[in-house]
Formats: structure tokens, C-alpha cells, sequence
């Protein structure tokens, strides 16, 4: 049983609010890659110590801002979990990322060579308005240099904080980009203004200040090897599955 304050939830009541909100498959098969990772971690020997699990722990606590073993333990108990808890959380989390080290570090630099082009950015900026004829009308004006895509960006956008940063999106790789539109902003060339494009939201405009060239960083490795061991997960539950 769960006690949330006043209230006591049976086990079978959370498995039936999944299965109506249907969130009860993904979560089977969360708790399965869990499962997984213990596993081939136990057959590699591949272990976590109290001393790493602690020192993640730290880690968390002082994102999270707290600051004492007090706060600490009325978090968790506002999230309805123990000490232990928490620390089976966190070792099986440590587990999954040297699990992913051991088994695709090598296949990192071949990986990233074959598939540099998905991890190239472009530094994006976006104007995002309600109707067509306006963003026809923004595209025209700016290619006619009436007015500049940043001004336009600050003065029409819908969203409050593009328009503070004049329509700036960020470094998107294609991997943050619908295909189609993926293809129009990496077959374009800086300057270049691109709608309107409909969006779920209204209409876009985008521009790309500049590309980057894809580096392999410390922090990419990780993103591959957390990408590799993901998909490797996901097959073996496939397996497991219709075994």
C-alpha cells in the first residue's frame, strides 16, 4: 500500500490509472530495460559502489538546493520513496551509463564518421505568427530589406521571450527538426528566408545566422553511446517480448 498523506492507494488501483490513461506499455517497458541493464551489468561485472553512489547523490542534492540530510529526507518523502529507494534510482541510473561505456565507447568515432551530417547544427532563428497573410506579408518585407527578420521577430512573434531575443531559436541539429523542415533549413545557405512554413502552432519564418560543424565532444560520446545503448535496449524488448 501507498499512503499519500491521509489517503492509502493499492498497488492495483496506480496499475489501473495507468492502463486508463495508457502510460501502462511505456512504463512496462521502462521497468524492462531496467531490468536488462541489471542483468548484463551483473553478467559483464560491471558493479557501482556506495562511495560513487554517494557522491551522485551529493550531485542531486545540491541541484536540487538541498542543502541538508533534513530537507533531503522530507523530499523524499514527498515524493512517497525511502533513502533506499533513492539510492536504487541513482545505482541503477550509474549502472546504465557504464553499461553503455563498456559496450559502445568503441563504436563512438565510427558511429559519429558515418553519421556526422545528423549531428551538424545551424544557428536558428524563428518568427512563428497566427495567420498566413502576415508571415506572407513579414516574408516579403524582409526580402524586400523593409525591415530585418530581427525587428520583425521582436515586433510580431507570439512568443514573449523570441520576441525578447529577436526570433533566436538556438543551435538545432537535424535530430531537433521535423524532416521536411530539416531539409529547407540544412539546404539552405546563411541569410537565406525560408516560409512560410505552417506549424503547429501558426505559421514560421526561419533564418539561419550560420552552420556549425559537428566536433566530436566528451558530450556528444555520451549522447552516442546513450543513443546506441537505447536502441539496443529497445530491440532486446522486442526479443523478449514475442519470445
Amino acid at each position: 500500500m501507498i499512503h499519500f498523506g491521509s489517503l492509502t492507494i493499492a498497488p492495483q488501483q496506480l496499475v489501473s490509472y495507468l492502463k486508463r490513461s495508457v502510460r501502462i506499455r511505456d512504463i512496462c517497458k521502462q521497468e524492462t530495460y531496467g531490468r536488462i541493464v541489471m542483468a548484463t551489468a551483473q553478467e559483464k561485472g560491471i558493479t557501482v559502489d556506495e562511495e560513487e553512489i554517494q557522491t551522485e547523490a551529493n550531485q542531486l542534492r545540491h541541484q536540487m538546493k538541498l542543502e541538508s540530510a533534513k530537507e533531503t529526507l522530507r523530499w523524499l518523502d514527498e515524493q512517497l520513496i525511502t533513502p533506499a529507494d533513492w539510492e536504487d534510482g541513482i545505482r541503477e541510473r550509474l549502472l546504465r551509463q557504464k553499461l553503455a561505456k563498456y559496450l559502445f565507447e568503441p563504436q563512438v568515432s565510427a558511429y559519429f564518421t558515418q553519421h556526422k551530417l545528423s549531428y551538424d547544427k545551424a544557428i536558428l532563428y524563428r518568427i512563428v505568427v497566427r495567420d498566413a497573410p502576415l508571415a506572407q506579408e513579414l516574408f516579403y518585407q524582409i526580402a524586400e530589406a523593409e525591415t530585418s527578420f530581427y525587428q520583425a521577430a521582436h515586433q510580431y512573434d507570439i512568443s514573449e521571450q523570441r520576441r525578447f531575443y529577436c526570433g533566436y531559436e538556438g543551435q538545432l541539429s537535424r535530430q531537433n527538426l521535423k524532416p521536411d523542415v530539416a531539409a529547407q533549413v540544412f539546404g539552405s545557405k546563411p541569410k537565406d528566408i525560408l516560409g512560410p512554413i505552417k506549424s503547429e502552432q501558426g505559421y514560421d519564418l526561419l533564418m539561419v545566422e550560420d552552420f556549425l560543424a559537428a566536433e566530436l565532444t566528451d558530450e556528444l560520446r555520451t549522447q552516442i553511446m546513450n543513443q546506441l545503448l537505447n536502441e539496443w535496449l529497445e530491440r532486446e524488448v522486442v526479443y523478449l517480448i514475442h519470445q
